[in-house]
This record gives structure tokens, sequence and C-alpha cells, in this order.
């Protein structure tokens, strides 16, 4: 039996996709929002986004849908 790892950006994913549902983000919002919401851990999701060549100005709608997370 073997379970599957959890890649810290889909875990990102589904906390804003629950914001999203509840109407806290738009998809249309820019990715620099989830700073207000993330407070002293937002420095290391910034880095995680940047390393898969997001920027701040991308809406949360680009975020969202990507459907897999690979760091190769």
């Amino acid at each position: 039996m073997s379970q599957r790892v959890v890649h810290p950006m889909e875990k990102l994913q589904r906390q804003v996709s629950s914001l999203v549902q509840s109407k806290v983000l738009k998809l249309s919002d820019r990715i620099w929002k989830i700073a207000l919401l993330y407070g002293d851990e937002w420095s290391y999701w910034k880095r995680e986004l940047e390393d898969f060549e997001f920027s701040m100005q991308d809406s949360i709608g680009d975020l969202l849908a990507v459907e897999t997370w690979d760091d190769e």
C-alpha cells in the first residue's frame, strides 16, 4: 500500500481554491493578493510561485488552472 505525496503547491492551490469558493478571492484577482492572507509564510510561497514562473501579476485563475505540479 503506497500513499501519494502531495506537492506543496497542490496544497496551496487547494487553499486558494477554497478562498475563491468562499468568495474571499476572485479568479481575476492577482496572485499578490494571497500575500495579504499568508503573512509570514508569504516569502516561502512567493519563492515557490516564482520557481514555477508565476509573476505576482498573474491571475489566481492561472494558478488554479495548473493540473500537475512537477519539479523537473
